[in-house]
């Protein structure tokens, strides 16, 4: 007897041929979106990474940029100053990998009389976060802010033109910082040269204490016990005299002096590392330790600065 299937029903064959055609359609859906992913993985950063493509490592916290190390594994290379013209040689601090491409770079001067050794702790710890770092020695341990801030430039110039690590470099992406002296010659390298991305002088010293034709984001940091810079007359005018327009900001440590950028300080790290991670790799991850302003607390004297930042 022929059987009959209820109106509605779908014959077994039909219902074996939606089946296998579902699963068609499935097995394409989930190899587009295996295709997309994969696409992704390729990007640092994934999705984030395409509006960003200068962003490095990973989400940061507080315990990250205070660390002594960052998330990259660093080497370093001397060079040597008969190798060199316009400064006095140094070392290049850079991280490891090249799995992530190039680099922001950072150079470094000491102040007078002094040596790289004076700021060398800044290389290895900057250069762990995702930079390439060149700490310098000038021609000269007198030299005066006008000189280190040419020195600046020139150590850059061979940091980003011929020296071994220039392949691992973005010479769009750079920056200065200095002590003393050289914190004077890094608000010189980028009255020179506008196109910097990052100027951070460490209770600096320079006669010229004014500084509006600057267009280089700048973290002016000094120190409430400084005797030989005082921030009444080095880092608060320097600070007071940026344009208003210019993103900046004004770091004034407590019960610190002269010469506490010298060793390995948490302070100066921290911010140090957010400001140029902000407007080096213009890393907005980084925001959030410098805006809404930092409170005075027991290493914080004073901070002042423009919040949100416009570049």
């Amino acid at each position: 007897m022929q059987q009959h299937l209820p109106s509605g029903d779908i014959s077994p064959r039909h219902h074996r041929v939606s089946k296998s055609r579902s699963r068609t359609v499935k097995g394409a859906l989930a190899a587009a979106a295996a295709t997309a992913g994969l696409l992704l993985s390729l990007i640092p950063g994934g999705a984030q990474a395409a509006d960003n493509p200068y962003e490095r490592g990973p989400a940061p916290t507080r315990s990250s940029i205070e660390a002594l190390r960052g998330p990259y594994a660093t080497s370093q290379t001397s060079v040597s100053s008969l190798s060199v013209r316009g400064f006095g040689g140094g070392t290049i601090y850079y991280p490891t990998s090249t799995a992530d491409g190039t680099f922001g770079a950072i150079a470094v001067s000491p102040g007078f009389t002094a040596y790289q050794s004076s700021i060398a702790w800044l290389g290895p710890r900057l250069a762990s976060q995702g930079f390439v770092v060149f700490t310098i020695d000038t021609n000269t341990t007198l030299d005066q802010p006008a000189s280190r801030g040419d020195q600046l430039l020139a150590a850059l110039d061979y940091l980003t033109q011929q020296s071994s690590v220039r392949s691992r470099v973005d010479a769009s992406r750079l920056g200065v910082m200095g002590h003393s002296m050289g914190g004077g010659g890094t608000l010189e390298a980028a009255k020179d040269r506008p196109s910097l991305q990052a100027a951070i002088p460490l209770t600096g010293w320079n006669l010229d204490t004014t500084w509006p034709e600057l267009k280089t984001p700048t973290m002016v940091i000094g120190a409430d016990g400084d005797t030989i810079a005082p921030v009444l007359t080095h880092s608060k005018p320097f600070y007071n005299s940026l344009p208003g327009s210019l993103d900046k900001a004004y770091l004034e440590l407590r019960g610190a002096t002269h010469f506490t950028p010298n060793t390995s300080d948490t302070t100066i790290a921290k911010y140090s590392i957010s400001w140029l991670k902000r407007f080096i790799d213009n890393d907005t991850r980084y925001e959030q330790f410098l805006c809404p302003l930092p409170s005075a607390s027991l290493t914080i004297a004073e901070y002042r600065g423009n919040c949100p930042h416009t570049s």
